[in-house]
């Protein structure tokens, strides 16, 4: 591909998606695909000559697209959201055509001061305390494994990644089970192990960790001989935005010297509305918290803010450095390579700074007020609706509900046939969960573009394809 040709396609790209986002309404949210039927389309092997890219592209739109969910879909109302504002997709395509391997200062200097501002930027938005620093991480999941890897070497004496595990008093992280299994993975990738997961019992309207049960677990487990290392506590938890009191968490992490990581991967975002804050009363005392700008703030994926309180701990855990990566001569400098498991980082900040320009804090917290209030409207509606009942009730923009009809034997098995109806019919989307063993239906109201109009369209499809199913 030459210049001009390079040219051309970029700009049909760029236009292409334009259209695409003007378009989202008319296509059904989740793919409709069967299993194995985009794969069929697909060549065995790889062409030994080129292809023309009129060709390509012709068999992206025809081949590819018809698979995709369409994560940017108005009515997509299942998970979390994965929004990409469009200024922060301009921003990508800059940082797509520099190409840019960010990993230390001195392979782009501007990457890395830029990052050092915007999260800066943020902790204000956020009313963190000066003090904290941070990284963008790809994920909360690689946020989570830092802190983790970081807790464990602070319980060894630094001595983990010097002379393993083998030997070791065993280790003891605890949270409750609400926290997302991206914690679960940390455990496993760190050697701790799923055993030492220890899950404290929750209770409440925000399935909170039990504190006299969290204090109790660790001081049997120091009884044991076992080393308690830290602590995992979430503020919107995934499946119902569980939410632990993290001042009293926090105080029971500094009466035995415990590591307190906060999982905010979804709520965080909120916290920008002072009015919300009082959801993670005390995070100021957290060592480290995670919250995805690529969920419900705007930013394209992958976009992950991690905040520690001290950089030096997370930094003697990951940093490595070979001659080869070494800056000479520059004094001073932040290498966020270090503070992170991968080596390579992509410019990740400057969708950030492209965003929170373009829409200010007062649009950003517009939206996301926006969307808690449609969702708590449609929480009502849906309670105050026959045969309805809501399961949780709404924490910010998130609740659960099921269908109760007359009559129905299996209340698991209906509401699973009433999702996937849901879902086929392709006006929306939803997810399940379980709670207290039993099948509920997900809402979640957080896809940047979406309007009221949206949600009471989610309420005419729920209610009229649960009727169609008695």
């Amino acid at each position: 591909m030459d210049a001009r040709e390079f040219r051309d396609w970029s700009l049909k790209a760029a236009e292409w998606g334009a259209d695409y986002r003007e378009t989202l309404r008319e296509r059904p949210v989740r793919a409709q695909t069967q299993p194995g039927e985009i794969a069929a389309g697909i060549a065995l092997s790889p062409p030994e000559a080129p292809e023309a890219m009129e060709a390509i592209f012709a068999d992206f739109e025809e081949k590819i697209l018809p698979g995709m969910t369409h994560w940017q879909h108005p009515r997509f109302f299942a998970y979390f959201p994965a929004n990409a504002a469009p200024v922060s997709v301009v921003a990508e395509y800059l940082v797509t055509v520099m190409a840019a391997q960010c990993m230390l200062w001195q392979t782009s200097p501007a990457a890395t001061e830029l990052e050092t501002r915007i999260i800066d930027w943020l902790r204000q938005a956020l009313g963190l305390p000066e003090g904290f620093s941070g990284v963008l991480q790809d994920s909360a999941s690689s946020a989570t494994l830092a802190a983790v890897l970081t807790m464990r070497e602070r319980a060894l004496d630094w001595q983990g990644n010097k002379q393993g595990l083998s030997g070791q008093p065993r280790i003891r992280v605890y949270s409750s089970d609400q926290v997302h299994t991206s914690i679960d993975r940390a455990i496993w990738v760190a050697g701790i192990g799923e055993e030492n997961l220890v899950r404290i019992p929750t209770a409440g309207r925000w399935r909170a960790m039990d504190v006299a049960a969290l204090e109790a677990a660790i001081v049997a487990d120091k009884a044991n001989g076992l080393l308690p290392a830290g602590i995992v506590a979430c503020v919107g938890g995934t499946s119902t935005g569980g939410t632990d009191d993290i001042a009293a968490v926090a105080a029971v992490a500094q009466k035995y010297g415990l590591y307190l990581h906060v999982d905010a991967a979804w709520a965080g975002s909120a916290m920008i509305c002072e009015e919300f804050r009082h959801f993670w009363a005390g995070v100021e005392h957290a060592d480290s918290i995670v919250f995805n700008p690529h969920k419900w703030l705007g930013a394209q994926f992958d976009c992950s803010a991690q905040f520690v309180r001290n950089p030096d701990d997370l930094v003697r855990t990951l940093a490595i450095k070979p001659e080869y990566l070494k800056t000479h001569g520059k004094d001073g400098i932040v290498n966020y390579s270090e503070w992170s498991v991968p080596l390579g980082r992509r410019f990740r900040a400057l969708k950030l700074w492209f965003l929170l320009r373009a829409h200010g804090l007062s649009g950003l917290r517009t939206m996301i007020r926006n969307h808690v209030a449609w969702a708590e409207n449609l929480a009502a509606r849906i309670a105050a609706t026959p045969e309805f009942e809501l399961v949780t009730e709404p924490m910010l923009s998130l609740f659960s509900f099921r269908h109760i009809p007359a009559g129905a034997t299996d209340l698991d098995e209906h509401n699973l046939r009433l999702i996937n109806a849901i879902n086929d019919d392709g006006r929306i989307y939803l997810t399940q969960t379980r709670v207290d063993g039993h099948f509920a239906i997900r809402f979640q109201v957080g896809q940047f573009e979406a309007t009221e109009q949206d949600v009471d369209t989610a309420y005419s499809v729920i209610t009229e394809i649960a009727a169609s199913l008695r």
